[in-house]
């Protein structure tokens, strides 16, 4: 079996390069692979140049940055002594998992299969690129992908001759085992607060319980959208933070969903369960408590809000008694069924939930034990910290707007974190919510002469507020900030904060409100109007740039103005324009930090 060895190596920042890596091991345990699944950042990379096989799946996040969890793992590849030979025994295949609506596409997967490249691997296959933006979803990709990756893999490690692929019909064993204890046995309801003091500082498996301060409503009552300004108090925590950096805050379900879930899958929410290895290579949830019961399950780790993957139907489809489901399930399942299944699941954003309650045969033939293979843990949220601690020493602010929206479903959608967050009332009680820091990829320059043009329509405002406060509180000045949204009266964020900054030399503020009148104005026509200006801070005062918010149309239009600038003020072509902006984007000039 030493030549049927497999490993599998993500790096994921949001859950999905995860879920594929562990859809990579599965098939490969069907073809009789030993197999091991792990972040690149838990794999203890001597071992590299040792490994016969490796499948990396990989994400790309903020402006073509590693995810937090390969990130160790990609600076010790990068380092210039490893000799290019270094992995002549690997045979590698990459998988990118990106959005084309973001400017570095998979940039994080094109860097990775050249440098494992440079160090002598072989790939197996070509650089896969999957992308979000496909109207069938990054399977549409991953599926035939994964078809030739497989032919070839078993071109270089035939089946053993006594052995056949496994059935997909066949239901593999699931990740845990599952033990039910009895009532008079100690147990912690609730909120888990570990107590491991060798810890080094809070993180996703030890958070931080941050006091809510306040949980202020931003804009006007009567305007379509509800944006909060959120204070946490850290005091306590060991946390820092500077300008760019990240609050990452770990959300439970909602109270109405976990009551339904617990009510429709007949739970008993005082039952308590032992997690056990079913497979070495799978650890245990770090988080959950032991024993621990179906209420916490429920709250805090079940993600029953998370719209479900197509591994989803095909466990659903092994358990189904029901004719009509197990088919849908099937149907699901297959590569010709995922055009249908984007249209009930991912176009209308239905949740686990709502899916579970539109089957109603299946949900009470579920082991407890596959719950965990069903339903993925909850993922962290990200929000750009929005105040610096020179100003707000031992707190935390978050800029955040409450998500809703309608699709054709009948219920309204709902972000699980800024509508668990919005619903927060600090006057009531002593609330708490658990949290980390992450290191932002915008990154600040640090000499205090140096210009900085911000461009921060709606919530992309936070991270330049924190970074505002950080140089201003110190009287640094040289900071212009251009800032856009529908109206001035219904949701111009902090405008009572600039107006005193703007008057004492420190700030230069340019705002674009685009309802306030018949033509709508945005952003980049404020940056065009003032381009003279703009030419000045960038080409003789060596300015530097950073636009953050919406990744839609926002960043491409900034960029096309700053072109315009460039070559009404700078008398460039547009090649040479373009060829200035990848200058500065090269030399962290231009910086772009954008969601969608």
């Amino acid at each position: 079996m030493e030549s049927r060895q497999l490993t599998v190596l993500y790096g994921s920042q949001t859950g999905t390069a995860q879920d594929v890596a562990e859809r990579v091991a599965r098939e490969a345990k069907r073809r009789h692979f030993s197999t091991k699944v792990l972040s690149m950042d838990q794999y203890p990379i001597a071992s590299l140049i040792h490994e016969p096989m490796v499948i990396f799946v990989c994400s790309t996040t903020g402006q073509g940055d590693e995810p937090d969890n390969m990130k160790v793992f990609w600076k010790f590849l990068l380092r210039k002594n490893l000799p290019t030979n270094s992995l002549c025994q690997l045979n590698f295949a990459v998988l990118g998992l990106g959005d084309s609506s973001y400017q570095k596409f998979n940039f994080v997967a094109k860097k990775l299969q050249k440098r494992l490249q440079q160090l002598g691997g072989t790939p197996l296959h070509t650089l896969g690129l999957a992308d979000d933006q496909h109207d069938l979803g990054p399977d549409a990709v991953v599926d035939p992908w994964l078809n030739t990756l497989w032919n070839k893999v078993l071109s270089l490690h035939p089946l053993p001759s006594d052995k056949a692929i496994i059935s997909e019909h066949i239901l593999p064993p699931p990740r845990y085992k599952v033990q039910f204890v009895d009532g008079d046995e100690h147990s912690m309801n609730g909120l888990h607060v570990p107590t491991d003091s060798n810890v080094s500082g809070p993180s996703q498996d030890n958070p931080f319980y941050a006091r809510l301060v306040s949980n202020n409503r931003i804009t006007a009552d009567d305007h379509w959208q509800d944006v909060r300004l959120i204070k946490l108090d850290v005091s306590g925590s060991g946390l820092s933070h500077a300008a760019g950096d990240v609050a990452m805050i770990q959300p439970p379900n909602l109270p109405d969903e976990v009551q339904t879930f617990i009510q429709l899958l007949k739970l008993n929410p005082e039952d308590r369960i032992l997690l056990q290895q079913n497979d070495p290579d799978v650890p245990l949830p770090p988080t959950l408590p032991q024993p621990c019961s179906i209420q916490h399950l429920v709250e805090q780790y079940w993600d029953i809000h998370a719209v479900p993957r197509r591994w989803f139907f095909t466990l659903l489809s092994y358990f189904a008694d029901n004719e009509l489901e197990k088919e849908k399930f099937q149907e699901f399942s297959t590569a010709e069924g995922q055009e249908e299944l984007y249209s009930y699941c991912n176009r209308p954003k239905r949740t686990t939930l709502e899916v579970l309650e539109d089957f109603p045969h299946v949900i009470n033939t579920i082991p407890v034990d596959y719950l965990f293979d069903l339903i993925p843990p909850i993922q962290p949220r990200a929000f750009s910290i929005a105040s610096s601690l020179q100003a707000h020493p031992n707190e935390v602010h978050v800029l955040m707007a409450v998500v809703q929206y309608k699709t054709k479903l009948f219920t309204p959608r709902r972000g699980l974190c800024s509508t668990w967050l919005s619903s927060l009332n600090p006057q009531k009680d002593d609330v708490r919510v658990p949290m980390w820091i992450r290191r932002g990829t915008i990154s600040f320059p640090r000499t205090p002469a140096t210009p900085v043009i911000m461009v921060g329509p709606g919530t992309g405002l936070a991270p330049f507020r924190g970074f505002i406060e950080e140089r201003t509180t110190c009287g640094i000045g040289g900071n212009v900030l251009f800032f856009g949204s529908r109206n001035e009266d219904k949701d111009y964020f902090c405008a009572s904060e600039w107006q005193p900054l703007v008057e004492k030399g420190l700030l230069s503020v340019y705002t674009a409100f685009s309802r306030d009148q018949e033509e709508k104005i945005y952003v980049q026509h404020r940056i065009k109007e003032n381009g003279a200006e703009i030419w000045d801070l960038i080409h003789n005062q060596e300015a530097w740039i950073f636009v953050a918010g919406n990744a839609k149309q926002m960043p491409t239009d900034v960029q096309s103005a700053l072109q315009s600038v460039l070559m009404e003020h700078g008398d460039m072509g547009e090649t040479e324009a373009d060829r200035y902006i990848h200058s500065l984007e090269h030399r962290r000039r231009y910086q772009v930090e954008a969601w969608s």
